[in-house]
């Protein structure tokens, strides 16, 4: 029993409630009692983390995700994250991070991982990082992969927040633990992995209610809705990328004067 992750646990399942959020998860009896995982988890909302971990509480697992080092940091939440023993990923010095990691995987614990490292704004599966394959072939744990579908319409990056009583469903789709060999190549286990996971996503979605109205901006182009396409996702997001970048170096320079 942990009581900080716990009592996290039970003030997240009343604020779902007070949201009116319906969850369906559908798989959780693939998430294994015992032993290391990477839960792989596509990205769509501000809040997949706390949602995905929902999948592994009938199997009694709690789910340690990586988590920007900024949330680490924050008086709030810093002392809830490090008491739920997250695990805090600086940008600049990751190697630290990923060794945590895999320690914590040969430690028998379920790592949750965001292998397209940001938020799509297409909520089409972007390109994804090596980073959960590697970890997973140090540690000798599988993959678990998870998706989510519904969570875009509660917080995403470029739409307001409705963190009212919304009824919003929200569904989580687990596959099938998939094995790792020790001496897998890392590019050839992530395409395993994501193509899994776009066939766990397109059940999701077949399962999920039709979007309509204004709801049609949370629905991707490729099905008919008015979310950006992924190139014009990918578009968008370099072009944030540049202007933190730009405002970074503005920064250094003002201090060095």
């Amino acid at each position: 029993m942990e009581p900080v992750y716990s009592s996290v646990i039970g003030f997240a399942r009343g604020v779902f409630a007070m949201q009116g959020l319906k969850f369906t998860i559908l798989g959780d009896d693939n998430v294994p009692r015992s032993g290391g995982a990477v839960m792989t988890v596509n990205h769509t909302g501000y809040f997949d983390f706390a949602y995905a971990g929902l999948a592994a509480h009938p199997s009694g697992r709690l789910v340690r995700f990586m988590a920007k080092d900024g949330v680490f940091s924050h008086p709030v939440s810093g002392p809830l994250m490090r008491g739920m023993h997250h695990i805090p990923v600086d940008r600049t010095a990751g190697a630290a991070s990923y060794a945590a990691a895999v320690s914590a995987l040969r430690a028998g614990e379920i790592v949750g991982v965001f292998p397209e490292a940001t938020i799509s704004r297409s909520f089409e599966l972007k390109e994804f990082k090596t980073g959960a394959a590697r970890m997973a072939i140090e540690a000798g744990v599988p993959i678990l992969p998870t998706v989510i579908w519904g969570s875009q319409r509660v917080w995403t990056k470029g739409h307001p927040k409705r963190l009212g009583r919304t009824n919003v469903p929200i569904l989580i789709n687990v596959g099938e633990p998939i094995p790792v060999a020790p001496d897998a190549d890392p590019d050839a286990v992530t395409e395993q992995y994501k193509t899994v996971m776009a066939d766990l996503l397109a059940v999701a979605r077949a399962a999920y209610e039709p979007l309509t109205g204004p709801d049609l901006k949370y629905l991707p182009a490729s099905m008919g809705g008015t979310a950006p396409t992924l190139a014009e996702a990918t578009r968008l997001d370099e072009a944030d990328t540049a202007e933190r970048q730009r405002r970074a170096d503005e920064q250094r320079g003002f201090s060095s004067e």
